[in-house]
């Protein structure tokens, strides 16, 4: 299991069916629902504000999860709320974020403070969601500043849900060796 670390008092919550990386760091206020996975050498520290993950979610390899603080310049900081069934790519950043139900964000992609992928959202690799940038669910969104590229096509739309049970199905395989190894 991962390294989970207390910071002010908060220790990070992890479903009894999730599954996260012994290299992965997850710090402070981090919720981790159900089926969901957490995969090597990611970061995930809530120790600012709260970083809440729904279930059938995966944050692949080298993803970096952060917060925006409650201040003059953020009143009321910025928490990161992940929905259900959501697939982040390898090494993406969010912080301080909303992304919705089915969505999924592509490799290298940064998502910034208050942006929101609506529901059904394809971010491409390497793309940048700025400050405050809501993405409309049902379509492909490329580039930085990140810009409505297409509407998805069936296959796409498909593929959304095939691949966050896809990482269910994997993760729950890492759990399984994991605990078959303590015997």
């Amino acid at each position: 299991m991962a390294k989970l670390e207390a910071f002010d008092g908060k220790v990070p919550q992890i479903a009894a069916d999730a599954w996260a990386h012994q290299t992965a760091v997850v710090i402070g206020d981090v919720t981790l629902g159900a089926r969901s996975s957490v995969w090597p050498m990611c970061v995930l520290r809530g120790d600012i504000h709260r970083i809440e993950i729904g279930a059938e979610t995966n944050i692949q390899d080298g993803s970096i999860l952060h917060v925006s603080h409650d201040s003059r310049f953020m009143p009321g900081g910025a928490p990161l709320i992940i929905h259900d069934a959501v697939t982040v790519g390898h090494q993406v950043v969010l912080h301080g974020c909303e992304i919705q139900d089915h969505c999924l964000v592509g490799i290298g992609a940064r998502v910034l403070d208050r942006a929101v992928l609506k529901p059904r959202t394809m971010l491409g690799a390497g793309a940048l969601v700025t400050p405050g940038q809501v993405l409309e669910g049902g379509y492909l969104w490329l580039g930085a500043p990140a810009r409505r590229a297409r509407p998805l096509t069936d296959t796409e739309q498909e593929y959304l849900d095939y691949v966050a049970a896809n990482y269910v199905r994997l993760s729950a395989g890492y759990r399984a060796e994991r605990v078959g190894a303590a015997h």
